[in-house]
């Protein structure tokens, strides 16, 4: 009996083996469309919330996944922070501190566990490595990095500050200065490595990961130049590859910060533009397609594993938040998550009923064989309808609060069928079908969030 279910096991790790070699389990750009990403080898449209950012210290991590699975999320943020109450940290304490030597076994079954998870589910994670809020001021007091909590190097040998009373944006924690191209401290580096080789013997067995060095980061370039490369280095190492990006904290991305990441594909495979999300209305669309447009020449995904917005928060409210989702797909980015409460709708009911419908919506077109349309639009104010499209064949619009707007669909030559969505409600209407023509009104059945899709007849 034993030989029989040790025999069962060894042909279930051979099978997926073979069908991960065979498809390509690893999540790739896409080779049809880089400002996408594939999974299993086929497109795939990441979206997602989540009730927090570090996840894989939540205590309920599995229902929580099963409920973005069932909405039709598929995207997941993961900082590997320690900060929150009931957190555990990565090291273990030896008489009151911490001993960077050794490891806080649980801390990692947990991560481990998280990606485990997330992979069974075809959820993608995007890791942030160095969460940097946890870095600053209470936190980094807390911090077993800090050489006042640890035995292993002391403020003098490591010119690490045990005291950080300012903002992340003031920079003044010696931390993020320890690689070769700023401080060289060796000292402080050797442990650094050791935390990321950590991460790395867990996720690199996983191919559901991104990797993101930073959050809102307003260090120098050369931090997370030096961690991209040397995880990339690691992947290497182990027999795959990996996809890098960093985060910064201008929320205007035309900020000289973000040049780091846009004008640095050799460095950076992807962009996460999250900070955009502060940004509303119109010119949160058009500072995204600004630089959209700036990378036309070596399109990449574009993400957004942060959309800012609720009514409990301090970064607009619940409409901000929702709108932001929608304008980011509609604007041909790679993903779109909902942030954390009370900066964001997280995984609440709001959130949940947002991405429903963009995956009805996007499930009824080739999403990744379209781009932004809104020159197909006329009669539209600022922010009042948003089109993405494959003229002549396909075309959706977005919006935010009903009207009535103007359609170019004279590429389509065709009959077609006309579908309305009703997001809040996750509610298609029943089909209409129209004769071949050059513009059609488009007019929303009632104020409030809605989508529309005209797909031409076969």
């Amino acid at each position: 009996m034993a030989y029989r279910k040790l025999l069962t096991i060894l042909i279930a790790i051979f099978v997926m083996v073979c069908v991960h070699t065979a498809i390509g389990n690893d999540i790739e750009i896409y080779k049809s469309n880089p400002a996408y990403w594939q999974y299993h080898g086929r497109a795939v449209l990441l979206l997602g919330g989540t009730v927090d950012d570090n996840l894989f210290q939540i205590p309920d991590l599995k229902e929580h996944l099963d409920l973005l699975k069932s909405v039709g999320g598929n995207y997941v943020r993961n900082t590997m922070s320690s900060r929150d109450v009931g957190n555990i940290r990565p090291f273990r304490k030896v008489n009151a501190k911490y001993d960077l030597d050794r490891w806080n076994n649980e801390y990692w079954r947990r991560f481990e566990r998280f990606l485990g998870l997330t992979y069974e589910r075809d959820i993608i994670v995007q890791i942030e490595v160095w969460a940097t809020f946890d870095y600053y001021r209470d936190n980094w007091a807390a911090n077993p990095f800090n050489p006042k909590n640890n035995i292993n190097y002391t403020a003098a040998e490591t010119g690490l500050p045990e005291q950080v009373t300012t903002h992340p944006t003031r920079t003044e924690n010696n931390f993020f200065r320890s690689v070769p191209a700023e401080r060289n401290r060796k000292t402080v580096l050797k442990h650094q490595q050791r935390f990321v080789d950590k991460m790395l013997s867990y996720s690199l067995k996983f191919g559901n990961v991104l990797y993101c060095m930073d959050n809102e980061t307003s260090v120098t370039a050369q931090w997370g130049k030096y961690w991209s490369e040397y995880i990339k280095a690691g992947a290497k190492a182990a027999g795959v590859s990996v996809h890098t990006t960093e985060m910064w904290d201008p929320w205007d991305l035309a900020h000289r910060m973000h040049s780091a990441t846009f004008d640095h594909p050799e460095t950076y495979s992807f962009v996460d533009i999250s900070q955009n999300n502060h940004q509303k209305g119109q010119q949160h669309w058009d500072n995204a397609q600004r630089q959209r447009s700036r990378i036309a020449g070596k399109i990449r995904p574009l993400n957004n594993v942060k959309i800012y917005g609720a009514d409990a928060g301090r970064f607009g409210s619940d409409r901000d938040g929702m709108e932001r989702f929608w304008r980011n797909i509609f604007g041909g980015m790679a993903s779109a998550r909902f942030h954390r409460p009370e900066s964001g709708l997280g995984l609440g009911k709001k959130a949940q009923a947002n991405i429903r419908s963009m995956r009805m919506l996007t499930d009824k077109m080739d999403v990744f064989s379209c781009g932004p349309g809104n020159d197909l639009l006329s009669d539209r104010k600022p922010n009042e309808a948003y089109c993405l499209a494959n003229p002549g064949r396909e075309y959706a619009v977005y919006f935010p609060d009903g009207a009535e707007v103007t359609l170019d669909i004279g590429a389509l030559k065709k009959p077609a069928t006309v579908r309305w969505l009703d997001i809040m409600k996750s509610k298609w209407s029943e089909a209409s079908r129209i004769e071949a023509m050059s513009k059609l009104t488009l007019r929303c059945p009632s104020r409030g969030y809605w989508a529309v899709l005209i797909t031409g007849n076969r």
